[in-house]
């Protein structure tokens, strides 16, 4: 920012200016930018915060919606565009293979490419496969990619009889086991204070849990638990494999940190050695995972471990209409526990929308086709079907829509089936198109091909691609899709870069294979709460919310009931548009009709009567800073946005309404005598100073000063635009004006 009194340079597009894009939405094809200074473009004041806070560590807490992901990718970016970060020297890593993948493609898009964005699980592994000769010695053992038959094993080795259910769960506990930690021996206790409730004797689960081992040691086999284990053994028992993955990686940023299992921490601490260039990001409000040994406890105790952290609070929503974030809100509203403490406050900064609908039903099936009808009528109103999903709590509701869908003519695709470019059909499809792609000049296929999206129909046309897709729905349908979606990414692509050819086509389809960056299939979704988890929609149906089913059952617990409201906040915020909630009073046709809507809606839904929920907003957004050196000292808020107008109590974002304290369409109180007097004032000022008068104090701030006509430094303070620096110099000057003792003409040369 130049000086007051300096000319200024040439401005340019900022956020404020509506150049900022959503969280997750950008051009399908954006074009590199050509400046370190260019990719902080369209950042927010708190995402421009992340991106250039690149040394120690920095913790941001970021709701939903807020562009995470934008940000810390932005932050690599720009780290590696400035000559500050070397690529080869960053590890970012995630949770899924699909968070990763979008993270290599945002970076490869920004001109960061060669930076590794990897799971935990595939950084382990790559690490442990190359030291494994070296540590020690043989070949690996083979990695195991389901536990199920070797846990079945294990229970005939110990004549257990164990049903399909209780073979899954015996899985699960043994997979929390091993990410907490928990040797066999130690079982049975631990899980009797994190309040497991286990599905067999825990005594027997310790059995199976070390006979288990045993079938594994046998077999020359490993799990992906083992990965994350064996690489932790390696690093803390030999310093100099530990030193030499400490040389290559300088600097780490951990995704969705809430979701961090005590043994991925460890992993990240031995990474890390005695340094700090460590940038998490996450949110406590969507901690969903605990079953699995995930916990919030990392995030929210990271100032605690890291006193000189800087921490960056995201709460502009840029995903979902103002409606839609009430509703999320309300649901946080209620919560209780450590992570409800430290919920954040989304403000949306989108145009206002449709209410959420809810609806009840007399039962299942009936819900399932009503939705499916609200489906069809908003595709035929053009609302595309990839723009719409249907969420539930458990994948045992997903047979009902799927019949109710196909009834209605609803094409469909089911959220956790196999990825995209692992479909056999894309397979084939890329192999014939990389045929054509070096041999089209003999394929009579392509004679009337014109341009690369009429060359990409005309092959995939041989792989079963028509004009129109075929009748019905099921497995014809779902391959006719993926044929789709790869001739709209062409005709995508070819718009975006002129003069592309097939070959080109064909390279971008295998750098988006390598990142796991699919295009968009033309189906409604279909997906549990859990699997949606990171994805949006512009119509999303929250279908069974009733109590039994949201919260769950089994969950008894206050812990496990606050777990069920964080999955229906991470629902409810999956949908930028329109939002429909709905329940059903019994299962089946005909049947008692005993059913209540979900406790979690008790006075968020028309007509229902609030529980008794918890006093205070949560938090706001903005910066704080701690203080390097100094252990154990508490973070110093240095800024707190948004705030709110105090004539109607409305969030406010807009610059000039912060400025005011009030909306700018909300009555002014102000003092016009006074106000004349402080600007007589500040022409003074500005005289004797030699600078503009803005730089003095801007008139909003005046404006401000005369509607609160503060009597004490710390009511003047509180006017935002009146800083430290100002109080100091100016604000005995003001306080006198404001009490009628200051007589224009009178100038302090401080």
């Amino acid at each position: 920012m130049p000086a007051c009194g300096q000319p200024a340079q040439l401005s340019r597009p900022t956020w404020q200016h509506g150049c900022v894009t959503a969280a997750t939405h950008s051009t399908l094809f954006p074009q590199v930018p050509d400046s370190a200074d260019a990719v902080l473009e369209g950042l927010d004041p708190e995402q421009r915060e992340v991106a250039t806070a690149l040394h120690g560590p920095v913790c941001v807490l970021a709701g939903a919606g807020t562009g995470k992901t934008r940000a810390i990718t932005h932050r690599i970016a720009y780290g590696v565009r400035a000559g500050i970060l070397h690529p080869s020297s960053v590890l970012a890593v995630t949770f899924t293979n699909r968070a990763a993948g979008e993270m290599r493609g945002r970076l490869r898009q920004l001109g960061a490419a060669g930076v590794q964005a990897r799971t935990f699980h595939s950084a382990a592994l790559r690490q442990l496969q190359y030291f494994w000769p070296k540590a020690i010695g043989g070949s690996m053992p083979r990695l195991v990619d389901r536990k199920i038959q070797l846990v079945a094993d294990a229970a005939a080795a110990c004549r257990i009889r164990l049903d399909r259910g209780e073979l899954r769960d015996v899985t699960a506990e043994i997979e929390w086991s091993k990410v907490t930690q928990t040797v066999p021996a130690d079982y049975a206790p631990a899980a009797a204070k994190a309040g497991r409730e286990t599905p067999r004797d825990p005594a027997e689960i310790a059995q199976l849990y070390a006979a288990y081992e045993d079938v594994k040691r046998e077999r020359s086999v490993i799990d992906f638990e083992d990965v994350l284990l064996l690489t932790v053994a390696v690093l803390q028992d030999r310093h100099d494999i530990a030193e030499q993955v400490r040389a290559q990686y300088q600097h780490f940023v951990v995704d969705e940190y809430q979701d961090v299992s005590p043994l991925q921490q460890r992993l990240l601490e031995l990474w890390l050695g005695e340094r700090d260039n460590l940038c998490v990001v996450g949110d406590a409000s969507q901690t969903i995972y605990s079953f699995t040994g995930a916990t919030p406890d990392h995030l929210l105790d990271f100032r605690t471990r890291h006193p000189g952290a800087t921490v960056v609070k995201l709460v502009r929503d840029y995903r979902s209409t103002p409606q839609v974030v009430h509703l999320a809100n309300g649901l946080l509203a209620q919560a209780k526990g450590r992570a409800a403490d430290h919920r954040l406050e989304l403000v949306s900064q989108r145009p206002a929308g449709p209410e959420p609908v809810y609806t009840e039903y007399t039962d299942e099936p009936a819900e399932a086709e009503g939705a499916a009808r609200r489906i069809r009528e908003l595709i035929d109103s053009g609302v595309p079907a990839a723009e719409i999903a249907v969420l539930f709590r458990t994948n045992a509701q997903s047979e009902t829509y799927e019949q109710a869908l196909a009834d209605a003519g609803v094409p469909y695709q089911l959220r956790g089936a196999e990825r995209f470019f692992d479909r056999p059909e894309v397979r084939k499809a890329g192999v014939a198109l990389r045929g054509a792609a070096r041999f089209g000049g003999n394929d009579s296929l392509l004679d009337d091909a014109v341009d690369l999206p009429s060359q990409v129909r005309a092959v995939l046309s041989g792989e079963g691609w028509t004009p129109q897709p075929p009748a019905g729905s099921g497995a014809v349908r779902e391959r006719w899709e993926s044929l789709a979606a790869l001739v709209n990414l062409a005709q995508d692509f070819a718009a975006a870069k002129p003069g592309a050819t097939l070959a080109d086509l064909v390279a971008e389809l295998d750098e988006r294979a390598n990142a796991q960056h699919a295009p968009t299939v033309q189906g409604v979704t279909l997906a549990s709460l859990h699997s949606a988890k990171g994805l949006e929609w512009d119509v999303v149906f929250l279908v069974g919310v009733a109590e039994g089913m949201m919260p769950i059952t089994y969950a008894k617990t206050d812990e496990q009931i606050e777990e069920e409201r964080r999955l229906l906040y991470v629902g409810v915020t999956r949908a930028r548009e329109r939002l429909h909630v709905s329940w059903a009073l019994s299962r089946s046709p005909g049947g008692r009709p005993s059913r209540r809507p979900s406790r979690f809606l008790d006075g968020l839904r028309p007509g229902s009567t609030a529980t008794v929920g918890r006093a205070g907003a949560g938090a706001a957004g903005g910066i704080e800073r701690g203080t390097p050196g100094i252990r154990g000292s508490a973070p110093r808020r240095v800024q707190r946005t948004p705030a709110r107008c105090r004539v109607c109590g409305r969030t406010l974002t807009d610059a000039g309404e912060m400025k005011l304290m009030r909306c700018d369409d909300c009555p002014s109180d102000m003092n016009e005598g006074l106000y004349e007097r402080l600007r007589e004032w500040r022409a003074d000022q500005a005289r004797s100073s030699g600078q503009p008068a803005f730089c003095v104090f801007t008139d909003r701030t005046l404006m401000a000063i005369a509607e609160t006509a503060p009597d004490d430094e710390h009511a003047l303070a509180r006017i935002p635009g009146v800083g430290m620096r100002k109080l100091t110099r100016y604000g005995a000057d003001v306080l006198a004006i404001c009490a009628g003792q200051y007589a224009t003409g009178d100038t302090d040369q401080g």
